[in-house]
């Protein structure tokens, strides 16, 4: 008997590892565990919660023809604002959706679209991009190339005031930033980190990524990396913003909320991995809300400020419904109901922008309202074409 029980323990902790290795949890388990055991800051007066909805916006997905990429552009402008009229967070501001557009994909009547969709008030637009055995050089000039194209066709893409050239944020196709695959595929540049700083890119929004092991070790953060440009996945450490800090390293990044769900499990046992991915397959359930927030993703100092980012691919039929349907309406009713009761709660919806300037506000050692930093150094678009 004591054999069996030995044998089947030996089997348990086997399953255990092989599971560890391939979801890549054995990359930033540890790490999670240890946010866990870690005490939480103590925080007076309400918690402001910053939500930030960002998209992979793919309307070529899986190459169709050009009346499909229509009617997935489209189903967004007549559904979006018609899911969104009814809420409001504390400052009266819609949800905000931020489209990652990728530069392979361009076509100008889809963005000539979702820019109107963004002139009305529900969001902004960014800079995705999709990438295989490439240079350095190449990058640049693709990166540079799109954001002009952008702005100029679009008027799209906020400045840096002491600067005047175009800023963007940056989410990588295939999760793969910094070429952060272990066979190089999806991107090809260990120097990315430090292109994208050079063309203009404010922050990256890519992690998470689990269960790719794109994912990084450091989770639930918001810090700068600093690019090694002979090795690849620099960001899979860094230094954490901090109230009265100094920028450093290459590039800030901005991470969402990555953890163990252990209200949804799989065969009743192991919990399913909550990385903050809203489709069909995983709506946006009241207990995912709930652990967005308790995530505590904040700058180092400021607590009371909670950042939530969340993300989706908002052109694949499957997903539309619940994307753009009861589920996604239930979710915005539940921050508003529970997260924003002015007391305990204040509800911010931000666009990534909005995000960055509020992350910079905190390290420059402002506090109080949030909203008030919205547009703190990156002014919002104007979307006038130049």
């Amino acid at each position: 008997m004591l054999e069996l029980i030995v044998i089947l323990l030996i089997i348990i902790v086997i399953s255990f590892f092989l599971i560890l290795k391939k979801k890549n949890l054995d990359i930033w388990l540890m790490s999670y565990i240890k946010s866990k055991l870690s005490k939480k800051d103590e925080i007076n007066g309400p918690k402001h919660i910053m939500f930030c909805y960002v998209d992979h916006y793919e309307p070529q997905w899986q190459s169709p023809d050009i009346e499909v990429e229509r009617s997935r552009v489209d189903r967004w402008m007549k559904d979006y604002p018609e899911l969104c009229k009814n809420h409001k967070d504390a400052d009266g501001k819609y949800p905000q959706h931020t489209f990652f557009y990728p530069e392979e994909e361009y076509r100008e009547e889809h963005l000539t679209k979702i820019t109107d969709l963004c002139e009305k008030g529900y969001g902004e637009i960014e800079v995705h991009l999709h990438h295989d055995d490439d240079t350095s050089e190449n990058l640049r000039e693709t990166l540079t190339c799109f954001a002009k194209k952008l702005n100029a066709n679009h008027g799209v893409l906020s400045r840096f005031p002491e600067t005047g050239e175009l800023a963007y944020a940056f989410i990588h196709g295939n999760w793969s930033l910094d070429n952060s695959r272990a066979d190089g595929r999806w991107c090809g540049v260990n120097d990315e980190l430090i292109v994208l700083k050079e063309t203009g890119c404010y922050a990256d929004f890519t992690l998470p990524s689990a269960p790719s092991e794109t994912q990084t070790a450091k989770i639930n953060s918001i810090y700068y990396a600093e690019d090694d440009p002979k090795k690849p996945k620099s960001h899979n450490t860094g230094r954490d913003v901090e109230v009265n800090g100094k920028p450093s390293g290459d590039l800030m990044i901005i991470q969402g909320p990555l953890g163990l769900n252990w209200k949804q499990r799989k065969f009743g046992l192991m919990p399913k991995i909550e990385a903050a991915d809203v489709r069909a397959a995983v709506p946006p359930s009241k207990d995912r809300i709930d652990l967005w927030i308790d995530s505590d993703i904040h700058v180092k100092g400021r607590p009371e400020w909670k950042f939530v980012k969340i993300h989706t691919h908002g052109t694949q039929e499957g997903d539309m419904d619940t994307l753009l349907g009861k589920e996604t309406d239930e979710m915005f009713s539940y921050l508003e109901s529970c997260y924003n009761d002015g007391t305990n709660y204040i509800l911010h919806y931000v666009t990534v922008r909005e995000m960055y300037n509020i992350v910079k506000a905190a390290e420059a050692g402002l506090d109080g309202d949030p909203n008030e930093y919205r547009d703190y150094l990156l002014p919002a678009v104007t979307y006038s074409v130049k």
